[in-house]
């Protein structure tokens, strides 16, 4: 056991210097000298009594040890930083620009966020959507959310839901019972990008997409709830974006079961050597929140 305690700003030099891999980079960052990152280095490791980094000619690397101890300290340096967010706020307005499908935007987030923006009056969150993922980079982006199934090249990803896919129809349609071979009939509104949905919905009760079937084809989940909505036919679309839809005024029927999906939202890591912001380490937090079983929506408009 350590006699004594960790310094805190060593453990900040050494977070930095393990993103940066560079003495040089992590003293510009953290407004130091490289002889004063050197020397907090070589103090944590003598105090530690181990080796963090390989340090070679023009090559500095994490050692096993170190590999394995930065990824506590940094969970710990950003929980220090969520908290002081969350507790005193920021000391200015600063704003975060969040990206996200258009379809989980307008009908998941944007109903969400001036929950959000009540309990943090001093962050200002600049909203922009997609409609298809992308792998454009993050650059002016600081949080990005995408759908898919997480098989994404670009970057890491962090699985935040396991969603539904259910059948939906005209709200007119709610007091109808339907067989999931009632809905052969159609007319089909297919989602691009996502068409094979209706086959997967389908051949979870045995059935099949009909030959010929009428189909109606529209780019986001947002316009086949509206079509669906006017009568134009049957979507399969996630469940979340459902309730979402009819939280203050039925807009769609769900006519069928619930169906798993291997679809789910992810929150994107960036590989970017830049130190997260404590603002938008406190927005990540709040999505998991509110993507977990404690952040259902509760419209308070009445």
């Amino acid at each position: 056991m350590l006699k004594n305690k960790i310094n805190l700003t060593w453990l900040r030099t050494f977070e930095a210097a393990s993103r940066h891999l560079n003495f040089t980079a992590t003293a510009t960052e953290l407004g130091l000298t490289q002889t004063a990152v050197s020397l907090h280095i070589r103090t944590l490791e003598e105090q530690l009594g181990s080796r963090l980094f390989h340090r070679r000619a023009r090559h500095l690397s994490l050692t096993d040890i170190g590999q394995a101890y930065v990824a506590t300290v940094r969970q710990a340096l950003a929980d220090i930083d969520v908290a002081t967010a969350s507790l005193f706020g920021a000391t200015r307005n600063e704003t975060i620009t969040v990206k996200a499908p258009i379809s989980t935007s307008a009908l998941w987030l944007a109903p969400r966020l001036p929950k959000f923006k009540l309990a943090h009056p001093d962050i200002n969150v600049r909203l922009v959507s997609n409609i298809w993922t992308d792998a454009t980079g993050f650059d002016h982006v600081d949080v990005e959310l995408r759908v898919g199934r997480g098989d994404w090249t670009d970057t890491a990803s962090e699985r935040l839901s396991d969603d539904v896919m259910v059948p939906i129809g005209p709200v007119a349609a709610e007091k109808t019972t339907f067989a999931p071979e009632a809905l052969l009939k159609g007319p089909f509104i297919r989602i691009l990008g996502q068409e094979a949905d209706w086959i997967r919905y389908l051949a979870a009760h045995d059935l099949a997409l009909p030959e010929n079937a009428e189909e109606l084809y529209v780019d986001t989940m947002t316009a086949a709830i509206e079509l669906a909505a006017n009568g134009g036919g049957y979507a399969v679309v996630l469940k979340r974006l459902v309730e979402m839809a009819n939280a203050t005024a039925p807009r769609v029927a769900v006519i069928g079961a619930d169906v798993p999906t291997p679809n789910g939202h992810y929150l994107m890591r960036p590989r970017s050597k830049r130190s997260k912001r404590s603002v938008v380490l406190l927005f990540e937090n709040w999505l998991r929140e509110q993507f977990s079983d404690g952040g259902t929506f509760e419209d308070d408009s009445e």
